[in-house]
């Protein structure tokens, strides 16, 4: 988007010195006055103002990927590429269903938390019933340790009661444990639900800006094509002598600015694009593909 605005400002710039040389020469000839030169020579001042600050920008998204790659600026340099050579559908699913939705790492990590909060609850509930194991071999090691004939039957139902009521002593802790887990499960299961609140919404977020990416960058299209236009007619015209050097200005101004909002226009698009595979954790690529399935985008 950026190299694109650059382009953009360029062919402005181009544009303004063509017309400074058509007014100098026109100067020189007789035909117009002092004033047409500088009104030339300030708008030609003016568009080259709007270089730096892209240049900058392009600086900083070139390091930023160097940095990416784990390299440094100096190392290394990413290739040129412009968005001419990226293409798009023509037309951009704006409805998505929720399962692609589901494979987000928040919400995957949210989910596995809540399954292990709900098995502490689990957890926490079985402590509160007795542990005892009864089996014949028990009941044989107790007559071999008592000796024969004297396997004593009171003994024995005592400590089966013992295990029994065991978890009577320390109910009033077991039952706390278990009010904290299923707290605890509760407030991850409020957790749970704002994680994919959130995550529906930036879903939501990004489909309509897809959507209005589309609408903005049919209106920059038509804006280009008329003020490219008027641009045209209007040095004909000045060319001709029917016309003035502020009517040639103004139009580059209206053909400038439609040229720079065509490329903004074009480069979110691309980024509101990206933006859609994040929100949903990088997949729905092969949905997306069949959803999206009819001529390629990949310019005016």
């Amino acid at each position: 988007s950026t190299r694109a605005q650059i382009k953009a400002a360029e062919r402005v710039i181009a544009t303004d010195e063509h017309n400074l040389e058509l007014v100098r020469i026109e100067f020189d000839a007789g035909a117009v006055a002092m004033t047409d030169v500088l009104l030339a020579q300030s708008q030609l001042a003016s568009d080259r103002t709007l270089l730096p600050p892209l240049q900058q920008q392009l600086d900083v998204a070139r390091h930023a990927l160097s940095v990416l790659v784990g390299e440094t600026p100096a190392q290394w340099s990413p290739p040129d590429f412009d968005l001419e050579a990226l293409a798009l559908p023509a037309e951009l699913p704006v409805i998505l269903p929720s399962e692609l939705i589901h494979q987000r790492p928040d919400i995957l990590a949210a989910e596995a938390q809540l399954h292990a909060t709900n098995a502490a609850v689990g957890v926490a509930t079985a402590l509160l019933y007795p542990n005892v194991t009864l089996s014949a071999s028990w009941t044989v090691e107790r007559a071999v340790r008592q000796g024969p004939g004297l396997l004593d039957t009171t003994s024995l139902i005592t400590d089966l009661a013992g295990g029994l009521i065991a978890p009577l002593f320390h109910g009033g802790a077991l039952e706390a444990q278990r009010r904290a887990a299923v707290a605890a499960f509760e407030a991850q299961l409020a957790t749970y639900r704002q994680v994919v609140l959130l995550a529906f919404g930036q879903v939501a977020d990004t489909l309509r800006a897809l959507q209005n990416d589309a609408d903005f960058l049919r209106t920059q299209i038509a804006a280009l094509t008329t003020s490219e236009a008027s641009l045209k007619l209007a040095q004909d015209a000045y060319k001709a002598g029917r016309g003035s050097l502020i009517q040639v200005l103004d139009a580059e101004r209206l053909y400038g600015q439609a040229a720079l909002g065509y490329a903004r226009s074009k480069g979110q698009r691309y980024l509101d694009t990206v933006l859609l595979f994040q929100t949903m954790g990088g997949g729905g690529q092969d949905w997306l593909q069949s959803a999206a399935a009819g001529p390629r985008y990949t310019g005016r």
